[in-house]
C-alpha cells in the first residue's frame, strides 16, 4: 500500500503536465464560416481537431465577399463557406492567391415561395429573385433550365447570366438580390432561389418547402480554402483530416437530415 500511495503524486503530475504541454503546444488558427450550417458543422470539427493539438476558432461573416478577402489578407487561415466555380470566379476577378484544400458538404439550393405551392402555379411574368453573385444567380438559372422552365445560349458554362436566357416561354421577370437578403424577397416576389444556409436561418425546410430543388450533384461541392502559401503546413492536414471523419458525417447526417450532404 504504501509503494502504491507512494508513486500517486508523481502520476497526477505527470498527467497535469501531459495536459498542459498538449494545451501550450496547441496551433490555433481561425476559420471563416458563414451562420448556419457551416459554423454548426465546425462545432462538432472543433473537438475532433483539439485531439489533434489544433484549437480552432470560428468567426462569422454575413455575406460571401468578405471571407475571400479576409482570407487573402491573412486575418483568417482558412475559410468554409464556397464551391469550386465561386472560388474560380472571385480569383479570376480579384486574384487572390487561395486554393481548396478538401471538399465538405454539398447544398442543394432550392427555390421557395409563400405565395404559391407548387412551380407550375407561377402565373406568366411572375417574379422570381435569384442571387446577384454570378456564380449562384448562374446555379438557379441551370436549375430552371434543367427543369424546363427556360433555355440559355450554348457554352454558357456554370456562370450564365439573364442575358444568356435564350427562350423564356412564362415570361418570367428575374430580380437579382444580395443571396444574403433572398429570404426577405420572399413577400414581394413570386418565387425566390436561396441557399441553404439562408434558408434555414429563415426558418424555411431545405428539404420540404422548396417548390424546386437541385439535384445534389455537379460542381457545387463546398470547400476548405486556405492560402497557397499555407497549403501543405502541417495544420491543413489536421484539419481535412478531423473534417474527413465518421462523427462529422454522423453529426451532418443527422443534424440536417438530407438538407447537407456530405461530400467526401
Amino acid at each position: 500500500m504504501e509503494t502504491k500511495m507512494s508513486f500517486r503524486p508523481a502520476l497526477i503530475l505527470a498527467t497535469v503536465l501531459a495536459v498542459w504541454s498538449a494545451a501550450a503546444g496547441a496551433e490555433t488558427i481561425k476559420i471563416g464560416v458563414t451562420p448556419g450550417p457551416h459554423a454548426q458543422i465546425f462545432e462538432a470539427v472543433k473537438p475532433v481537431a483539439a485531439k489533434q493539438g489544433l484549437d480552432i476558432q470560428l468567426i462569422e461573416f454575413s455575406d460571401y465577399v468578405v471571407p475571400n478577402a479576409a482570407l487573402d489578407a491573412g486575418d483568417i487561415q482558412a475559410n468554409s463557406f464556397q464551391n469550386q466555380p465561386y472560388l474560380d470566379n472571385q480569383k479570376a476577378d480579384r486574384g487572390y492567391k487561395i486554393e481548396s484544400v478538401a471538399l465538405t458538404v454539398n447544398f442543394p439550393i432550392g427555390v421557395y415561395s409563400k405565395k404559391h405551392k407548387s412551380w407550375a402555379d407561377i402565373p406568366d411574368g411572375g417574379k422570381i429573385s435569384i442571387p446577384n453573385d454570378p456564380t449562384n444567380g448562374g446555379r438557379v438559372l441551370l436549375l430552371l433550365r434543367d427543369k424546363g422552365v427556360i433555355k440559355l445560349k450554348d457554352g454558357t458554362g456554370f456562370k450564365p447570366t439573364v442575358l444568356d436566357v435564350t427562350e423564356n416561354p412564362k415570361k418570367l421577370k428575374f430580380i437579382e438580390v444580395d443571396a444574403a437578403q433572398a429570404p426577405r424577397a420572399l413577400d414581394d416576389v413570386d418565387a425566390a432561389a436561396i441557399n441553404t444556409n439562408y434558408a434555414t436561418q429563415a426558418g424555411l425546410d431545405p428539404v420540404k418547402d422548396p417548390i424546386l430543388r437541385e439535384d445534389p450533384k455537379g460542381p457545387y461541392v463546398n470547400l476548405i480554402a486556405v492560402r497557397t502559401a499555407d497549403k501543405d503546413k502541417p495544420w491543413v492536414k489536421i484539419l481535412v483530416d478531423s473534417y474527413h471523419t465518421a462523427e462529422v458525417k454522423e453529426f451532418i447526417l443527422t443534424k440536417f437530415k438530407g438538407a447537407v450532404l456530405p461530400s467526401w
